[in-house]
């Protein structure tokens, strides 16, 4: 009897000692599905239009979206705004004003040396050239100034290089010069430049198609100087109720199908129009661009706000 009774405690023993390790192991994969659920749950999500995407991958969908409408992206422009975008860049352009250039002094061993810079403008987004081109024209017509240098000087940056690809065509065919601009590929959330280098910074119709825009308009106050200014043209919210209606029917009616007809191409513009929907009110991006540091910010509405401009300084 005692013999039976050992053999039997030592199979309960094994048996308890298999249970346990079963035990372990069961717990050991639910913990794991429990924080795979969690990591699922805690992924962050972006407005890609009107598609909610993971934060990682709107960079690339938006890229895909350039790339797409870069060869056909002035004439869109001109069909989709029946030539009033053209307005809105020349308004934009000259409330900048008259950039001159600056006179620098600084110190040598033969005393304080005086020379004069151009006013150096970054900007973004700027693939296909139409803003800087625009400064550019402007600058030379409004100065008086004999220069061995351009009075301005446009730093044209754009994440697209299909973009930029259009807007080195462009120069060349205008007859820009590496003195009066240069061309660079990268984020406007990791702009590649040291701070307090820019006098002024213009964004046209990029900012709703940057993942992070807090991170980009505080990259821009970085890299301006003080005093320097930012300019932002985009697209905005209509004030009029019966011209909001008919702004959205044509918007999500029209558009998509000039996209098709004219660039084969439906869904970029489909994403294009919804972009503009989702981004914020005049008021909204007035703040986000105060909280990045900015100061005296202002916006002027044009056509019943579809478009505002957007000023904020540096000080």
């Amino acid at each position: 009897l005692q013999e039976r009774d050992r053999s039997n405690m030592k199979s309960f023993r094994k048996i308890s000692r298999v249970a346990q390790r079963g035990s372990r192991l069961i717990n050991h994969s639910l913990a794991a599905r429990f924080n795979s659920d969690n990591n699922t749950k805690k992924k962050e999500f972006i407005d890609f239009g009107h598609r909610d995407v993971p934060i990682e991958e709107k960079e690339t969908l938006v890229g895909e979206v350039f790339h797409s409408v870069a060869n056909k992206y002035d004439v869109m422009n001109d069909l989709m705004s029946a030539g009033i975008h053209r307005v809105w860049k020349h308004e934009f352009v000259s409330s900048l004003g008259l950039l001159k250039p600056l006179t620098v002094y600084s110190e040598t061993e033969i005393g304080k040396v005086e020379r004069v810079e151009p006013v150096k403008v970054l900007d973004m987004a700027g693939g296909t050239g139409d803003i800087a081109f625009r400064i550019l024209d402007q600058s030379k017509s409004n100065s008086s100034f004999e220069l061995d240098q351009n009075p301005v000087h446009v730093t044209i940056m754009d994440i697209n290089s299909s973009m930029l690809a259009v807007g080195k065509d462009r120069a060349r065919d205008r007859g820009f010069t590496d003195g009066q601009l240069d061309f660079v590929e990268g984020s406007a959330e990791e702009l590649p430049f040291e701070d307090n280098t820019f006098d002024v910074y213009t964004i046209s119709f990029g900012i709703r198609n940057v993942t992070h825009r807090d991170k980009a308009l505080k990259e821009a106050y970085r890299v301006l100087k003080k005093g320097g200014r930012f300019m932002c043209l985009e697209f905005s919210k209509v004030q009029t109720p019966l011209l909001q209606q008919f702004y959205k029917f044509y918007n999500f009616n029209v558009v998509p199908m000039i996209g098709q007809a004219v660039a084969n191409d439906r869904d970029s513009y489909q994403y294009l129009v919804e972009s503009i929907e989702k981004f914020p009110t005049q008021r909204e991006f007035k703040e986000l661009i105060s909280d990045a540091g900015f100061r005296a910010v202002d916006y002027t509405n044009m056509t019943d706000g579809i478009v505002a401009i957007h000023s904020g300084f540096k000080l």
